[in-house]
């Protein structure tokens, strides 16, 4: 390892304790061989892109399941392989049948085809980066994650993302925001091997698919404010931060909530929502690799939730 990486790892280490907290570090560095790994300051540049390329693994597979009713390597536009640089197997996906999602919104079917496009190009994208070092797909579930999420979020037991507009924001939201704090701890994470402008434009684009799930979700619970979606992604929301170990008092997540706000005195009031969760500056939040992965796997330690075998790399 040479001074300059040694000098970049430095600096990164230092953005993590500056970011969580001596008491967070702590923690993952107590937490065992597998969150000790996740933190090493060791990792390279492709460890953390090949961390982003199982995710959007994760992202494109639920929106192309959505909108198209079929996997990232059947779906067209383009056809993603999700095979390694060096062929071996990839994983499957598990997930109810015909999950192709009836939407009665037509606005919000237009979004998920998108939203599919844009994902399954972002891994085109960091394929083409990895070259050889690109990992499979690994095993997905997006079935019982979605129930473990829902019983820890506390309003329901069982939760299928693909059985109405409803449920399919819910599910984006819980992953679009989980992706945007992914991406700014990679970018304070990576050296001066590669374009800063690939891990922010990355990262823009997530932003921008989080704002979006967030309004329609606003939107949605004005139109039918019996519905409680408002306050059921704020339930996520509580998990996300209650997995990952934030504290109560400084969470690194914000749900939408809403409340009814005027402009000026004596104005109509309008519901107003937090479109673009972040810290005291407004500043997206950034979670470690231990905080990220406690969240995908549900909790479990080294696998479950969305990952039941485990990330493929590295980073697991």
């Amino acid at each position: 390892m040479d001074n300059l990486e040694n000098l970049t790892n430095v600096t990164s280490a230092r953005r993590e304790l500056l970011r969580y907290g001596a008491g967070a570090l702590l923690s993952a560095v107590l937490g065992g061989a597998k969150a000790a790994s996740a933190q090493a300051t060791a990792l390279t540049d492709i460890d953390f892109w090949n961390l982003a390329l199982n995710v959007e693994y994760l992202q494109a597979q639920f929106y192309s399941l959505a909108a198209l009713g079929v996997t990232i390597d059947v779906a067209t536009g383009p056809t993603v392989p999700i095979n390694s640089g060096t062929g071996s197997a990839a994983g499957t996906v598990t997930v109810r049948p015909s999950p192709k999602v009836s939407f009665s919104d037509t606005h919000l079917a237009a979004y998920a085809t998108q939203f599919a496009k844009e994902q399954r190009r972002h891994i085109v994208f960091l394929r083409n980066i990895l070259a050889a070092s690109t990992v499979a797909m690994p095993n997905l579930d997006l079935l019982n994650s979605f129930n473990t999420f829902a019983s820890a979020a506390g309003f329901a037991s069982a939760f299928d993302p693909f059985a109405n507009d409803q449920n399919f924001l819910l599910g984006a939201f819980l992953l679009e925001d989980l992706s945007v704090t992914m991406y700014q701890m990679i970018g304070a994470r990576m050296t001066l091997a590669y374009d800063s402008s690939q891990t922010w434009g990355l990262l823009a684009a997530e932003a921008y698919h989080a704002g979006a799930i967030r309004t329609l979700i606003n939107n949605m619970d004005i139109a039918n404010p019996g519905l409680g979606i408002a306050s059921q992604a704020t339930a996520l929301s509580a998990a996300r931060s209650k997995l990952d170990g934030s504290s109560t008092s400084t969470p690194d997540d914000v749900g939408l909530t809403t409340k009814m706000v005027a402009l000026n005195s004596g104005a109509a009031s309008y519901q107003a929502f937090t479109v673009a969760p972040g810290d005291s500056n407004s500043l997206a939040f950034a979670r470690s690799t231990t905080q990220l992965l406690s969240i995908l796997y549900a909790g479990g330690s080294g696998k479950g939730g969305f990952f039941p075998a485990g990330l493929n790399g590295t980073i697991k």
